[in-house]
């Protein structure tokens, strides 16, 4: 069982959601982002997403895009990416990390070295924004045979058609963006999720992990109480900016124990 299938076996039994928080991996600097990796798995995280930075970020809206600028001026590379990943690995084998980016990178790196590498530094999950589902014979096959989980994104926008033929070889859990348009502007209401959510389950088995607009620990606890994680990723990276690490993981803890405590909603 790979560490995101345990996780969620784990936290079904007990009858909770996941907290998912997200890193851009070098913003400002590399020692940051190890300490918010570190800290974030001691602080609630039961997995972590890290941003890998791109040039063009075609999703993100103008929080990660600004984060991407850091990070790139900062140095980062995708090798640089994995070596961060390698180094929070030597201290925490259990925290599944999920790499959240986009296709160029990958293919300029090589996608049977890439899938291969990722694998070996400790990644346990790939997230590649703008793979279209026609050409996802790209990564799939290299992934699966690294264990890698390809987790693919589904929006309100996704018809009941084609959910199934969008998560046909995903793994791990599928990344419902929850609001139409870029990320941090929004957030989806309790009634769009309720909607929204058992659309999904009807056609997977897989858990599913809310993104896209959470800010606050009362936005998370209604996304526990319909799904099976809340991704929070602007709201962090726009505290680290105006404040520090130690105030981030503050918000972690927050927004970990407002997730469990959220309780079910019961069809």
């Amino acid at each position: 069982m790979s560490r995101i299938a345990g996780v969620f076996a784990e936290l079904r039994a007990a009858g909770r959601a996941a907290l998912i928080p997200f890193v851009e991996a070098f913003d400002p600097n590399r020692e940051t982002s190890l300490a918010l990796l570190t800290g974030m798995a001691k602080n609630g995280a039961d997995i972590i997403e890290i941003g890998v930075p791109f040039t063009d970020p075609m999703a993100d809206g103008p929080t990660i895009q600004q984060a991407g600028r850091r990070a790139l001026a900062a140095g980062a590379t995708m090798h640089g990416v994995l070596a961060l990943v390698r180094d929070f690995r030597a201290a925490n084998n259990q925290t599944p990390l999920v790499l959240m980016g986009y296709l160029n990178p990958i293919l300029s790196y090589g996608v049977d070295s890439f899938t291969h590498d990722a694998a070996a530094a400790g990644v346990d999950g790939l997230i590649v924004v703008d793979l279209p589902t026609e050409e996802a014979d790209l990564l799939l096959p290299a992934a699966a045979a690294n264990g890698l989980d390809v987790i693919r994104l589904v929006a309100p926008t996704t018809s009941d058609d084609r959910l199934p033929l969008v998560l046909a070889g995903s793994s791990g859990f599928v990344y419902y963006v929850s609001i139409t348009g870029i990320t941090g502007t929004r957030t989806a209401s309790a009634a769009d999720l309720a909607r929204d959510i058992p659309r999904i389950r009807r056609v997977t088995s897989l858990p599913i992990a809310v993104g896209f607009g959470i800010r606050t620990p009362a936005q998370a606890a209604i996304v526990a109480q319909h799904a099976d994680a809340a991704i929070v990723a602007s709201a962090l990276i726009d505290k680290l900016f105006t404040t520090n690490v130690a105030t981030v993981l503050e918000d972690v803890n927050a927004l970990s124990e407002a997730v469990r405590g959220a309780a079910k909603v019961t069809a």
